[in-house]
């Protein structure tokens, strides 16, 4: 049967329809979003609590522990880790990547609200829940600043304006802020005004809560029913600036009336004055822009860009805008090399078809079947939903060499005929017929190839799974257009073979000199392999012995090849984390971030500079830079970091670990360094001692490079020991000591103002220059009842009815203190039942499934690759000890490298048995697919040793490499078999005369095929442009698999069909199953 004659029959319906397919693929192209990598919705959930002036291990026992008791039991959860800082707590649940996130989102907020009982009162709302990837970072930073604002009014326009105009935009995934906080009335109590007027600081909150309350009062009806009216009665809303509250009665004494005023200083500030924010070394509000999955991130961040010259205009003229980070222009750039790589592997490939074929119309034809073939691919990645980023890209790019090789077949086949004279219909059909099995079992079995990548675990097999689809897609669409378009348009365009005697134009018999040049040199090249060939065939064992020593030699160079995981990329970006001493205060700290961003400002090739620090774990902050485009530069990203981390280093009391910002990254873990391994133990006194040792141990090994450890044991806590039996005697309540000891010195929200675009908070503590050092701790006086006097008796009947209601219902943490104090309060010193020491303490506490975790990270010494890393880690491990109840292990993206490792072999072996399953439901024959699959071994040798050649690891990138090479090199050994096999079948031929004729006879589409996959890849390993890091391993795997398999398996493969054939067991109906190919 012959598929392809009723399109070589109907040529115009046959370029109607190919024409349709490339009209959809031009359609779809323009559709496609664009991405980085391809869309991997990880369904990932992060649960936060806050609780102003909590410490790190209260938030853990208190907040995060019975969140993560009905948390834990939401099905489906691979992964929950929690951190808790001062006043903050946040869980991270990580699921099953087949889970649905908006049904995990519902369990997630019913499992809040169950645990809603269990937390503390204190808490002023619900703990809340945002759907996030740990893989998405920010695309676009802004950056606002002002020479005449503060940073509250700034962060106030921000948060009002700028932050709801761009979580509006299609494709916003979310929109964070930084660097400051909103504005507010901060109340700075006087401890000793109060103590003196017998005032207590929770008598001052009710005063405020009550001012401030704010409820419905009804309706007045008035008028009869013809003319009646009903009259809203309202009162003034609370005032939102400071000077409405200096002058609020908070107490009466005798004739006298107390003031807000009298008792503390009551200024417009912000609700946390400990977070900065700078940008290129001024104070700003830093605004994080991430992408919403699946989103064009291109057209986004232009709908962005486009929307900034509006937003700047609704914004108060003295606020500046500028865009601090655009990661997209380098998203932009690769995808634009990546694009241009792809068409100059296009170039590359119609030019080595016209070179063999020696012309110009023979070297159209499969240029059209690879470009509809691409459009093609195009049209269904858009119906799948798919995107066009750094992976489809390359895809398609390795997919020029793959999808040309069906066309070249078919074309090589019918211009044989056509040289021996055949007409080009006739030639058409006989050569579409004869090789249509031929091309239906390279392109089935190149497909069968990427099955195992479909069902790659982890979130490297799901990012790579739009890898392995689109390039089966382009293989299948070549498929039927070298079976359709290709044989259609030899019939039309080929011409037979012109006489020599023929009269001849002076072009003519130019571009006949040409081909009669290189006619000559492939009958040479030809001649050579025939006497190579004979060699061969006479002394199989020798050929056998040299196919073992390379197997040997794959065993060997694999082993010793250093292993890696992601290239590490170059995107002229670079991120640091900052890491001071936990105790340090957040001036100070502002301070040396002042001097971080000064350091990196100064250097020649950074653009802009973003840092802020503040609302994260103490003693901790962030910048990030972008550097000058590539033209205006000569170091890469790791250079310039390797720059800067001396001068960076001489900041006294700071480290800065600066790393190259990835388009990959794996784990919701956030530490200083790019790859983790985590302590888990089931006491905080051994996972201390342990991380500490190991951290050490780890910092003497020069593979091991900004070795650092989230053990946050040097914040200073001041540790009160309560005598609660003299605390008793004195009237003393332990909530009465929480209260005084958070109004004075937790940043306490104790009201909230509205306005008409936002909410504000009245903030109460007690004023810095009295919360200077631990000792003011004995200033504090704590409540112990009410004075009483017979001059104030009915004055104390009325105190003590109003202590006994709150200030304001309404709210949850409502104080009970008295809403306009008419009687002293006994103090009692805080010293009279309770003693003060010092201690070290965690400003952090994590907890990793329940359990109590740390997270040491590292990176890399130059020239050592992530085995190596792994490797001397577990040795240190080993050096220390560790006891059996504190266990470790390799997470983020060194536990996914060691994951995806661990199924290298066993993803390699399943491609070799689908292919041989595959091959043999095709041949009928359970040897001569063990022929085919003896061409891999000389592959894999090239591509590993010209890995190590280049100094490259064997990554990510480098397997996918070989699956595409396992998938390239047996189409050699499936040409020259199925020929030999069909000679035997059809014409009685012995072993050996049908594999020379049949290696002689494909030799031309063998070379063909081969040069137009490697020069496909070429561009890729000359690696040029942004991006080429990632591309390079790749194009180096094909390219040195490629050359190694060409020179062996010519030879290699007659010679083990010869050998096996002998113990093939011929059916009877042999004869039948020929194909008439030979």
């Amino acid at each position: 049967m012959n598929l392809s004659r009723p399109f070589i029959q109907r040529p115009v319906a046959t370029v109607l329809l190919t024409l349709g397919v490339a009209l959809a693929g031009i359609v779809a192209f323009f559709l496609l979003p664009v991405a980085r990598l391809p869309a991997v919705d990880f369904p990932v959930i992060s649960v936060s609590a806050g609780l102003s002036g909590a410490s790190p291990s209260d938030m853990a026992r208190s907040v995060a522990t019975p969140l993560e008791r009905y948390l834990g039991t939401i099905p489906g959860v691979n992964e929950m880790t929690s951190w808790s800082s001062t006043g903050q707590t946040r869980v991270t649940l990580q699921f099953d990547l087949n889970r649905n996130i908006d049904d995990a989102a519902r369990e997630v907020q019913a499992a809040i609200n169950a645990a809603r009982e269990d937390l503390p009162a204190t808490l002023r709302s619900n703990p809340t829940y945002r759907k996030r990837n740990p893989a998405a970072q920010p695309f676009l930073i802004l950056a606002l600043t002002s020479d005449t604002r503060t940073p509250g009014q700034v962060y106030d326009a921000v948060s009002n304006i700028v932050s709801q105009r761009l979580a509006q935009v299609p494709g916003v995934g979310d929109v964070e802020l930084g660097g400051g906080s909103l504005p507010a009335v901060r109340v700075e109590l006087n401890p000793f005004a109060l103590n003196d007027l017998g005032l207590s600081s929770e008598d001052v909150r009710a005063a405020i809560q009550a001012n401030n309350a704010n409820r419905p009062k009804g309706i007045v009806e008035v008028g009869g029913t013809e003319a009646g009216r009903a009259l809203q009665v309202l009162t003034p809303p609370p005032g939102l600036r400071a000077a409405y509250y200096r002058d609020l009665i908070v107490a009466s004494r005798g004739s006298a009336q107390v003031r807000l005023g009298d008792v503390a200083r009551v200024i417009d500030s912000v609700e946390d004055t400990r977070r900065r924010g700078m940008f290129n070394g001024k104070p700003a509000i830093v605004v994080n822009v991430t992408q919403q999955p699946g989103a064009n991130l291109i057209e986004t961040a232009d709908a962005i860009n486009a929307m900034l010259p509006a937003l700047h205009a609704h914004l108060p003229q003295d606020i500046t805008l500028d865009v601090a980070i655009d990661r997209t222009g380098m998203i932009r750039a690769s995808v634009h090399e990546v694009q241009l790589t792809l068409l100059i592997s296009i170039v590359l490939v119609v030019v080595v078809v016209g070179l063999f074929l020696r012309n110009l119309r023979s070297a159209l034809i499969p240029g059209v079947a690879t470009v509809v073939s691409l459009l093609g691919t195009f049209a269904v990645m858009y119906a799948l939903g798919y995107s066009l980023n750094n992976l489809t890209l390359m895809a398609l790019t390795v997919a020029t060499g793959f999808v040309v090789d069906d066309a070249i077949v078919v074309l090589e086949n019918i211009s044989r005929h056509l040289e021996k004279g055949v007409p080009r219909l006739e030639a058409a059909l006989r050569g579409a017929r004869e090789v249509g099995f031929t091309v239906l079992t390279i392109s089935l079995s190149l497909v069968a190839v990427f099955i195992p990548l479909l069902f790659m675990g982890g979130a490297v097999g799901r990012m790579f799974r739009e890898f392995a689809m689109t390039l089966s897609i382009a293989v299948m669409i070549s498929l039927v257009i070298s079976l359709t378009t290709t044989p259609m348009m030899c019939a039309m365009l080929l011409k037979p073979q012109r006489n020599a005697a023929e009269r001849q134009s002076v072009a003519q018999r130019s571009r006949g000199a040409v081909a009669r040049g290189l006619a000559r040199a492939q009958g040479a090249v030809e001649r050579a392999y025939g006497h190579a060939l004979d060699w061969s065939l006479a002394a199989p064992w020798t050929v056998m012995a040299v196919l073992a020593v390379v197997v040997a030699l794959n065993v060997y160079l694999f082993m010793a090849i250093p292993k890696g995981f992601f290239p590490e990329q170059d995107n002229g970006q670079l991120q640091g984390g900052l890491r001071a001493d936990q105790s340090i205060s957040s001036s100070a700290l502002a301070d040396k971030l002042q001097q971080a961003v000064d350091i990196v400002r100064r250097d020649p090739a950074v653009a802009t500079v973003v840092g802020f620090s503040g609302g994260g774990g103490a003693g901790g902050g962030f910048l990030s830079a972008a550097l000058k485009p590539p033209s205006e530069r000569t170091e890469s990203t790791r250079e310039v970091i390797n720059r800067l981390r001396p001068q960076l280093n001489q900041i006294t009391g700071l480290r800065v670990f600066l790393n190259p910002v990835q388009e990959l990254r794996m784990g919701g873990r956030s530490t200083s360094s790019t790859y983790q391994f985590t302590l888990k133990a089931d006491n905080q006194a051994d996972l201390k001692t342990w991380v500490q040792r190991l951290s050490e141990q780890m910092k003497q090994d020069a593979r091991l490079t900004d070795v650092d450890d989230d053990q946050t044991e040097n914040g200073v806590e001041t540790f009160i020991d309560i005598d609660r039996d003299r605390a008793a005697q004195l009237g003393v309540t332990t909530s009465a000591i929480n209260s005084a000891l958070y109004n004075a010195f937790g940043q306490r929200s104790v009201a909230t103002m509205y306005a008409d675009m936002n909410q504000y908070s009245v903030v109460m503590e007690w004023a810095p220059e009295f919360a200077q050092s631990p000792v003011v701790l004995r200033d504090v006086f704590v409540p112990a009842g009410r004075v009483s006097t017979a001059a104030s008796g009915d004055a104390a009947a009325a105190s003590s009815a109003a202590v006994a209601v709150s200030a304001n219902p309404a709210l949850r943490s409502a104080s009970t203190g008295q809403p306009l104090s008419a009687q002293e309060s006994r103090m009692v010193p805080l010293s009279a039942f309770a003693t003060v020491r010092e201690r070290a303490v965690p400003t952090s506490v994590m907890h990793d499934g329940g359990e109590l975790s740390s997270t040491l990270s590292f990176n890399l010494a130059d020239g050592v690759s992530l085995d190596e890393a792994r490797r001397a880690v577990r040795e240190a491990e080993a050096a220390i000890g560790m006891p059996n109840n504190v266990r470790g292990q390799f997470s983020g993206a060194a536990g996914e490298a060691q994951k995806q490792q661990s199924e290298q072999v066993i993803l390699i072996a399943a491609a070799i048995v689908v292919i041989y399953i595959v091959l043999g439901i095709l041949y009928e024959s359970l040897i001569h697919p063990v022929t085919v699959l003896t061409t891999l071994p000389s592959a894999g040798f090239g591509a590993v040793f010209s890995l190590m050649a280049m100094k490259m690891e064997f990554s990510i990138m480098a397997l996918i490499g070989v699956f595409l090479l396992i998938g390239i090199v047996k189409k050699n050994g499936i040409l020259i078999i199925d020929f030999a096999l069909d000679a035997q079948r059809a014409r009685g031929l012995t072993a050996a005369q049908a594999a020379r004729e049949a290696a002689l006879m494909r030799f031309r589409p063998i070379m063909m095929t081969t040069l137009a996959a490697a020069l496909g890849a070429l561009p890729l390993a000359i690696g040029f442009g942004v991006g080429a890091e990632l591309r390079q391993p790749l194009g180096v795997t094909i390219i040195g698999g490629l050359l190694a398999s060409q020179l062996l398996t010519l030879l290699t493969t007659p010679v083990v069909y010869v050998l096996l054939d002998k113990l093939r067991r011929r059916p009877a109906n042999e004869a039948m199953l020929a194909r008439g190919v030979a």
